[in-house]
């Protein structure tokens, strides 16, 4: 197992943020996030991109095998508009598909919106000879990123709904990536008791 930091690549897609015309929100909610959520040493790598489908492949595809990332998460171009195609380009990088991540998103988001069910979010692994990384959709709305991610508690702080977020330390482990710990109050990660190393480790 891999003693590195994580490497977490982030991905905004719009056509508008891309050219200037407004700022960028997604990959700003995403480092705050990411700065309470995680204990355990990480650095990111950013790109803000257009809704291209070549540019979002050939953008994850950079990420994940010359930059290494272990895990790389895109904002945005994930609805049924013409111009959403950034699950199409996640698929066409992917070696393996995890379906169990969209079909959670779409559940955490249908507890306030109907219109999750047009939401098109998709998770993969993409491999290569010495190197594997997961990918995951996100919504492209701060609010939805952070309920998507760290999922619903009621009002004592009791978690109704689990985030996507709780399973990707052990998913990370599976695919050889570094041992991510997480600050229990924003996420708890899930592990079996096997694969939990002490915390003097």
């Amino acid at each position: 197992m891999s003693t590195t930091s994580l490497k977490i690549g982030l991905v905004s897609i719009s056509d508008r943020a891309s050219a200037g015309v407004y700022q960028d929100q997604g990959i700003p909610a995403l480092q705050e996030w990411f700065g309470a959520a995680l204990s355990s040493p990480w650095q990111v790598e950013t790109r803000l991109i257009a809704d291209e489908r070549a540019v979002i492949e050939q953008t994850l595809v950079e990420l994940v095998d010359q930059e290494h990332c272990h895990l790389v998460l895109t904002t945005g171009g994930t609805g049924p508009a013409r111009r959403d195609v950034t699950p199409e380009a996640t698929l066409a990088v992917a070696t393996k598909e995890m379906p169990g991540f969209g079909e959670q998103m779409r559940q955490i988001s249908l507890q306030f919106v109907p219109t999750a069910i047009l939401s098109r979010q998709v998770a993969v692994i993409r491999e290569s000879a010495d190197h594997a990384a997961l990918i995951l959709n996100l919504p492209g709305q701060p609010k939805s990123i952070k309920e998507t991610l760290e999922g619903l508690k009621d009002a004592d702080g009791k978690q109704k709904v689990s985030g996507i977020f709780a399973a990707v330390p052990y998913c990370i482990d599976l695919i050889g990536g570094p041992y991510i710990e997480t600050n229990e109050a924003v996420c708890k990660a899930f592990r079996p008791k096997s694969a939990i190393k002490p915390s003097n480790a």
